[in-house]
């Protein structure tokens, strides 16, 4: 399994109860069964020219109301986090999963690389996040940094919890006794995946990935809009709309009016700019006058 999607289902599946743990597994291995009797479907979902995001709004658009909530967002994430030609081995890799804990009730981690390992981490955390208000995000991104600089200061510490020969449930036991009470929820979740499905020797690294991790989600999460004028609702609600179909997520509007600006709106979400303001037009109009660009472009349409 794809180490994003291992650590995303094992963030939502490892607490089930086990009659939805039981539903779950079979609403997944219903949707396996359908794209695979399903050319049509199965053709859309392995097309190269369709961005992640897209695949997982139209597995989201053909599930939604028809499955419960935990299954939508499983098929969802498989189908945006892999690459195309992967996705039906993703859904069906995770219908296994999810069938196998049904019956052991245990969910393993093989040994992975060191970036693989994060990657795992980084997909336990974006389930976590998925549930949490963004406004927490800094906090738990804080308290992250703080275990990570108490780890690395502690000599004991470090030893214990970086020894791969020493019981993980003992090194789990640690991490709750020196945490459980102190930090939110899902910091002490994230803390207890770093040791089960990081690498024993790179506790302190993975945090500090996680760290970042969070920022950067945050930082997705959050779209600073600077319009000419105030938004009425509609068209709030529209470009929240928008936003959470490019980017795969729910994003939150930070708004501000600037005059300035004349019409139009800019947006920032992440790394991405995206300008739609009258000023912003005027300005790459005058930059192609200035360089030439638009005169060059006249005499090539009318040569």
């Amino acid at each position: 399994m794809l180490p994003k999607l291992e650590g995303y289902a094992s963030a939502l599946l490892g607490s089930l109860e086990p009659a939805v743990l039981a539903t779950v597994a079979r609403e997944l291995t219903s949707l396996e069964q359908t794209i695979l009797a399903r050319p049509d479907l199965r053709g859309v979902l392995t097309d190269t020219s369709i961005a992640g995001n897209s695949r997982g709004q139209i597995v989201r658009d053909l599930l939604d109301g028809k499955v419960d909530g935990l299954t939508l967002r499983l098929a969802v994430y498989a189908a945006s986090a892999a690459p195309a030609q992967e996705v039906p081995r993703a859904i069906d890799e995770v219908a296994l999963a999810a069938r196998v804990l049904e019956s052991t009730r245990r969910f393993d981690h093989a040994s992975l690389g060191l970036m693989d390992a994060r990657r795992r981490v980084g997909g336990f955390a974006d389930a976590l996040l998925d549930e949490i208000d963004v406004s927490n995000f800094a906090v738990i991104e804080e308290e992250l940094f703080r275990w990570a600089r108490t780890v690395e200061g502690n000599l004991e510490l470090r030893r214990l919890l970086l020894d791969r020969d020493a019981p993980i449930e003992s090194r789990l036991a640690t991490v709750d006794a020196l945490l459980d009470g102190k930090v939110d929820p899902a910091t002490l979740r994230l803390a207890r995946f770093v040791i089960e499905g990081g690498r024993p020797r790179d506790v302190v690294g993975t945090l500090d990935f996680l760290v970042d991790y969070v920022a950067k989600a945050r930082d997705w999460r959050v779209a600073r809009v600077y319009t000419a004028r105030a938004l009425d609702g509609q068209s709030r609600s529209e470009l929240v709309s928008s936003l959470t179909t490019l980017t795969g997520q729910d994003v939150e509007l930070q708004v501000a009016v600037e005059p300035d600006l004349l019409g139009g709106v800019l947006v920032e979400v992440g790394d991405l700019r995206l300008d739609a303001t009258t000023r912003g037009r005027l300005g790459a109009l005058h930059d192609a006058v200035a360089s030439g660009h638009l005169y060059e472009s006249s005499l090539n349409a009318n040569g």
